[in-house]
């Protein structure tokens, strides 16, 4: 699958990867959604799962330019890189842009979110019973977590690992989204903001030669929680990309009804109308981040008057439409390029 990838190529799969980075971030949106879209969905699978018992004897070998061909190593690579920029850029302006125009941001996701329900299903040709039950098994689900209560924060490192290899779903199940299991795990702040920052401050003070952090106990305590938040999502990437790689291979019909089950489902999570429910203490007040913001608890969806804004969020709506056949459009081209 690897060929020979031109510099426009290249580049391409950077922004695919700040897309899937985004995406991952975004409670409700998966990041899959923007791979299987975009036409390299089964790649990244077929990618991921080459990190394998062979791998990992030609790493030890030394044998590091066979290690890098085998693993697909140039779409591995910069796809990461393109995930690994979009959470200090495209992910801290989509969280300023949720803050100010939520409305509009949840509106334009559930247009991609209902393109993307189109480009999966217009060409799917395997329907059959079975396909139809694992259809609606994987709505009921996609329903079913949009309306679970959260839980309460765990920084056990052991849960951690576990929230790493649970959320990292959102990478390889597409309508599945990993932001949002982590908010109803109660870890998405530690591990997504919290940590994160912890991670920025750091590389900002090593460049700056201040080490002071060193006796920082609490900033040693998130990039603990980062570095085992890190590993237990590519223990998962791995594992679930092994998996996905069989059953699409063996089950490709039913595999794809119930991924699509499970975007159509992911539709409650995204409605654009709803409001934040915010937690409070016992006293009712509310409980900050360590960035001073208030932390989401849940939503509340309702049914929206016809108005100014409403018919606003709908042309939104349409934007998110339209972003998915482009990427259709563009993936379809580079298929035919390919061929």
């Amino acid at each position: 699958m690897q060929g020979t990838r031109t510099f426009t190529d290249k580049i391409f799969l950077v922004l695919k990867g700040l897309g899937m980075g985004a995406a991952n971030k975004v409670p409700g949106v998966s990041g899959g959604v923007v791979a299987f879209v975009a036409g390299f969905y089964e790649e990244f699978i077929y990618s991921l799962q080459k990190f394998n018992g062979k791998a990992f004897k030609l790493l030890i070998n030394g044998r590091f330019k066979s290690f890098f061909r085998y693993i697909n190593g140039v779409f591995i690579s910069l796809l990461f890189s393109g995930m690994i920029i979009s959470y200090f850029s495209v992910s801290k302006l989509l969280d300023y842009l949720i803050l100010h125009y939520e409305l509009y941001v949840w509106s334009v996701f559930f247009g991609m979110i209902i393109g993307s329900i189109y480009y999966i299903s217009k060409d799917f040709e395997g329907w059959c019973t079975k396909a139809y039950i694992a259809l609606a098994i994987g709505i009921i689900i996609g329903v079913s977590i949009s309306f679970l209560a959260p839980a309460k924060e765990n920084d056990n490192l052991l849960f951690v690992f576990f929230c790493g290899m649970i959320s990292v779903s959102g990478m390889t199940l597409p309508g599945f989204s990993g932001s949002f299991i982590l908010i109803l795990m109660g870890n998405y702040v530690l591990l997504l903001v919290d940590s994160v920052n912890a991670l920025y401050d750091t590389i900002f003070d090593v460049i700056s030669g201040d080490f002071s952090f060193i006796d920082n106990a609490e900033r040693i305590r998130m990039l603990k929680v980062l570095a085992v938040f890190t590993l237990g999502s590519v223990t998962g990437l791995v594992t679930f990309s092994h998996i996905l790689n069989y059953v699409l291979k063996h089950f490709r019909n039913i595999t794809l009804s119930l991924l699509t089950g499970f975007i159509i489902g992911s539709l409650g999570v995204v409605w654009p109308w709803k409001r934040t429910v915010f937690q409070t203490n016992s006293d009712g007040s509310f409980v900050f981040d360590s960035s001073g913001e208030k932390i989401v608890e849940n939503y509340q969806r309702f049914l929206p008057k016809l108005e100014g804004d409403t018919f606003l969020a709908i042309g939104f709506i349409l934007i998110g439409i339209f972003i998915v056949l482009a990427l259709e459009w563009y993936g379809q081209k580079t298929r035919k390029i390919k061929q």
